[in-house]
């Protein structure tokens, strides 16, 4: 596990990808965020919400997006562009927008836990199931139930 901003927040290792080279394509914008949030020199623009279990805010919008725009080699990137991506997370139950606050976001690292999961482990079923050789490692059933019961 890796520790956040707030050392009371720790997320998985896989949740933090290894800075790819400028323009890679392989980077998700979700990973771009987290990178942007564990970095102290960008606290400017986008931090953790104190208090709040996943949730950020977005300090300034246009550097932001004109980060992800440098790291994707798009220059015409703006904050339209990159809310469009962002609410894309929506439907995917990965991010979701915090009501009545400005450019504040909300991470659903359960939901990021088992999409991982489940793609880096080759699977698209169900998490549970009878089999033991398909059953998940213990660590990750412990990490959702924590999840589950402190959200």
């Amino acid at each position: 596990f890796s520790l956040g901003s707030d050392p009371s927040l720790a997320f998985p290792d896989w949740a933090f990808k290894a800075e790819s080279s400028p323009g890679s394509r392989q980077i998700q914008l979700w990973h771009f965020i987290l990178e942007l949030l564990q970095k102290e020199e960008f606290r400017h623009v986008i931090a953790w919400q104190q208090g709040e279990y996943g949730e950020f805010v977005i300090k300034d919008p246009d550097e932001v997006a004109r980060l992800w725009g440098r790291r994707k080699c798009k220059p015409q990137m703006n904050y339209d562009k990159l809310s469009r991506a962002l609410r894309y997370y929506y439907n995917k139950r990965i991010l979701y927008k915090t009501k009545g606050k400005r450019f504040t976001y909300t991470f659903n690292f359960s939901k990021l836990i088992i999409a991982n999961y489940l793609r880096s482990s080759g699977r698209t079923g169900t998490l549970l199931t009878t089999e033991p050789s398909l059953q998940p490692p213990l660590g990750i059933l412990l990490l959702l139930l924590l999840l589950f019961l402190f959200s």
